[in-house]
């Protein structure tokens, strides 16, 4: 085990979860970087983490699958023998986006396995691996991050299953928080906007006017580093009061203005 703090980190080989990794990486952590396909992406965030100075290792898992999500916390024991912290950051959209009165099941059923069946039970083993570690390593902080989205709390009829599954991921943050509290583990939710990001390319034509036109106070696309600095002052220990907060990076949208 290494002096440095490690962290794991889901769907971490490209947008979001790149930045993050990176993120953490140049501030001195270790990192293991989850992927579920693309291991060329994964091995371009371990090079840009080690051009950094950092230590980084990839791992192929799918988040839904519990023997996954087991080999995953497995090499993270192996690698750095310690996890500081888990950012649940891996999701999908739909694959075709559907009316909510013609949407399939098998869609409800693949994005609720990855964006909150996986972070949940990841989260379950993670944390009790985290417990582990309080009783030997009292002096050491242990948080738990959530990438979660303002499609929690605003209506996408077209793509219902990804709304409901990051409104439950809200819920799943807060029984976290409460269970975790007497261990000294903070557990918290990011809220991405608008994030300029593989997932929102295709949309992007729409979301440059609707932006333009005043959707959100900040009149510019999100980045991956805006979330990534939310999540480095968690990891930094700046917000150690504040488990169970939901932070809003979404240039203002959640103001809801007239």
């Amino acid at each position: 085990m290494t002096d440095r703090p490690a962290a794991i980190i889901t769907g971490a080989s490209r947008g979001i979860g790149r930045a993050i990794a990176i993120s953490l990486g140049a501030g001195g952590w270790d990192v293991v970087v989850n992927y579920r396909s693309d291991e060329a992406s994964a091995k371009g965030t371990q090079r840009q983490i080690e051009d950094l100075g950092g230590a980084c290792r990839i791992f192929r898992a799918d988040i839904s699958v519990a023997g996954d999500r087991r080999r995953l916390v497995d090499f993270a024991k192996d690698s750095f023998a310690r996890c500081d912290m888990l950012v649940n950051n891996a999701g999908v959209a739909p694959t075709n986006r559907a009316d909510l009165l013609e949407a399939t099941e098998e869609s409800f059923d693949r994005v609720m396995g990855i964006n909150l069946k996986g972070p949940y039970f990841l989260t379950q083993l993670v944390a009790n691996w985290m417990i582990e570690q309080v009783k030997t390593a009292c002096d050491r902080k242990f948080r738990i991050v959530n990438i979660g989205s303002i499609s929690g709390y605003t209506s996408s009829p077209g793509r219902g299953e990804y709304c409901v599954s990051k409104a439950a991921m809200t819920m799943m943050t807060r029984l976290y928080a409460d269970r975790l509290a007497e261990f000294g583990i903070g557990v918290f939710e990011i809220r991405p906007g608008i994030i300029e990001t593989d997932m929102t390319a295709a949309v992007k034509e729409k979301y440059d006017k609707l932006i333009a036109d005043g959707l959100t106070p900040i009149k510019r696309w999100g980045r991956g580093e805006d979330v990534a600095q939310a999540t480095l002052a968690i990891a930094e220990g700046r917000l150690d009061f504040s488990t169970g907060q939901i932070i809003d990076v979404d240039g203002g949208f959640h103001l809801r203005r007239l």
